[in-house]
């Protein structure tokens, strides 16, 4: 991937909306929670969008959906991010989001997930350019905030028309567009089609934000670059290692990368990322979500399964705060032997 010369000039302007950086946090279904949000954007995430709200009350998947996108008391600027096919009930629900404090609406077109996309919304959408016209116009036409969009490529490898999408994006009055760099077809694996997404930034004018296995700073420098585009978007690499947005930012404004945190530093953003899911939760649930937490964190500090296993075990907050605080402690002694 040769690069090209880009602006790499501070802060992102989504309409009236001024963003500090040019790193954001993608949402992602049962990831993207007020804790892990506030935890982005403590580590330089600019923007942290909510887990998706849909539409329809029949395409919400569980109480915990709805309790996951609720940004009660969070500092701004507040993106929800919606799911739907009708252009009306999807205007009603931006409508009511920007009364109820959303300063961004974004619009779900890039969900690959099969449950969602048998309900012919998320990506599934991509191929009735039509459909989406009318969805983006509608919905730009209920709010006063700005509205924004996340898409794939296209459905598969043969309908690759996410320029044509962008070009309707920005003819409805859509602010900034989101990129991953794959269609629905691919998911999440095989190359990222970072050529597309220079392809659509020199055929619009609205910001545009390239996604897709950036996980390192440098990796996000050189997609900037070859892109054109104007920010990055970090999803999946970002889990169990939320200083990746600083490391990415400091990296993209002053050309240096600080690296990660010390071992003490993981360790206090570990645990209070659990206290903060018992407190948003409740215990019983909180227990359950901080399982898969725990495993991306020591994934990626090297794995230790045996750890994982006893955590997995615990039925308690305190149980597994207990079994945390101790395995750093291992992990301090083992650093200091080999010092």
């Amino acid at each position: 991937m040769a690069a090209c010369a880009n602006h790499l000039a501070p802060g992102l302007q989504i309409g009236p909306v001024r963003l500090t950086g040019r790193v954001l946090a993608a949402p992602m279904a049962g990831i993207s929670d007020q804790p892990y949000r506030a935890l982005a954007r403590r580590y330089g995430a600019t923007l942290a969008t909510t887990e998706v709200v849909a539409a329809r009350p029949d395409l919400v998947v569980s109480h915990q959906s709805r309790q996951r996108a609720g940004h009660v008391g969070e500092r701004g600027p507040i993106s929800v991010q919606l799911l739907g096919a009708n252009p009306k009930e999807m205007a009603a629900a931006a409508q009511h989001s920007a009364d109820h404090g959303a300063h961004i609406i974004d619009i779900n077109m890039g969900c690959p997930a099969k449950r969602v996309c048998r309900q012919r919304v998320g990506s599934a959408l991509l191929p009735n350019e039509l459909l989406v016209s009318r969805i983006l116009e509608a919905v730009v036409d209920a709010v006063t905030v700005p509205v924004t969009l996340k898409i794939r490529t296209g459905w598969n490898p043969a309908s690759r028309n996410a320029p044509q999408i962008a070009a309707i994006a920005e003819q409805a009055g859509i602010q900034a567009l989101t990129v991953h760099g794959r269609t629905r077809a691919c998911g999440y694996h095989g190359p990222v089609e970072y050529d597309t997404i220079r392809t659509i930034k020199t055929r619009v004018s609205i910001p545009v934000i390239a996604n897709g296995d950036i996980d390192s700073p440098a990796r996000a420098k050189v997609v900037l670059a070859y892109t054109g585009a104007d920010a990055v978007m970090i999803g999946r690499a970002a889990q169990g290692q939320p200083w990746l947005f600083a490391r990415i930012e400091r990296f993209l404004s002053d050309n240096y990368d600080p690296g990660d945190p010390p071992l003490a530093e993981k360790r206090d953003t570990l645990l209070g990322h659990l206290q903060a899911l018992y407190t948003f939760y409740g215990e019983d649930t909180g227990v359950r979500i901080a399982r898969k937490h725990v495993a991306w964190y020591t994934a990626a500090l090297g794995d230790y399964p045996a750890f994982r296993a006893s955590f997995n075990r615990a039925q308690s907050a305190g149980t597994q705060l207990v079994l945390a605080e101790e395995f750093f402690l291992l992990l301090a002694e083992y650093a200091a032997g080999a010092a």
